[in-house]
């Protein structure tokens, strides 16, 4: 069953469930760095490991945009 997210206003499916730091991690983001809101709220990153993402789940991932 495929898990169909919302990252970012872009429709993002995955092929199988899977926790919120597993699927920043697959992308490369170094998640001290990252800020996510899941369903419109903010996660604090110690909780990243225990969401698992479901079907239909909404995701903002924001980064500082690094200078220099």
């Amino acid at each position: 069953n495929m898990i169909n997210l919302t990252v970012n206003g872009k429709p993002r499916p995955i092929e199988s469930e899977v926790d919120l730091e597993t699927y920043l991690v697959s992308f490369g983001l170094n998640l001290k760095f990252v800020a996510v809101g899941y369903n419109g709220d903010v996660i604090k990153k110690e909780a990243f490991s225990g969401l698992v993402l479901k079907d239909g789940d909404v995701l903002e991932i924001v980064r500082p945009v690094g200078g220099g």
